[in-house]
């Protein structure tokens, strides 16, 4: 399967979502689109990321960008985390691993002292004409919205 890159198109993917939905990434062309991958949900680290795109939800949608959550957890699953942590935006299963295997996001990882196979949190930015235009990998949650906003206001910024 074919791995994205900086500068190039992202390949049209589709994936089973919350409300009941079939996503294609090219749902959104015309506006920016923020995917971030994440280990698991209901769990420390996922909650307080997800918790942070949620309580920014209107800044990005200000800056016209729709915001994306994608792990290996089921639709089920993902359906009661965005309703307990009233999530606005889609949440993406990905049990196949076929968009992780697409964004290189399944790495090897310590856990407990043992190598698992796991997400590796990452966020990725694509532009309204779907090209990769910016990645975050081994993201730390501390300050990582700011980051994701500061790179969306530096796109939309006018030259003076």
């Amino acid at each position: 399967m074919t791995q994205i890159s900086i500068g190039k198109p992202v390949p049209d993917f589709e994936a089973l979502s919350t409300g009941n939905k079939t996503i294609k990434l090219t749902d959104y062309q015309g506006r920016h689109v923020v995917i971030y991958f994440y280990p698991k949900d209901n769990t420390p680290g996922c909650t307080l990321e997800g918790q942070s795109f949620r309580d920014n939800i209107e800044k990005f949608t200000a800056l016209n960008t729709i915001i994306l959550g994608v792990s290996r957890d089921t639709v089920r699953v993902h359906e009661v985390f965005k309703c307990k942590q009233e999530f606005p935006f889609d949440l993406l299963s990905d049990e196949d691993e076929n968009v992780c295997q697409l964004f290189d996001v399944i790495k090897m990882k310590n856990m407990y002292g043992k190598q698992v196979r796991g997400i590796e949190r990452s966020t990725f930015l694509i532009d309204p004409k779907g090209t990769l235009i910016r990645e975050w990998r081994k993201v730390k949650v501390k300050n990582h919205i700011e980051e994701v906003l500061d790179a969306l206001d530096a796109l939309t910024e006018v030259p003076q």
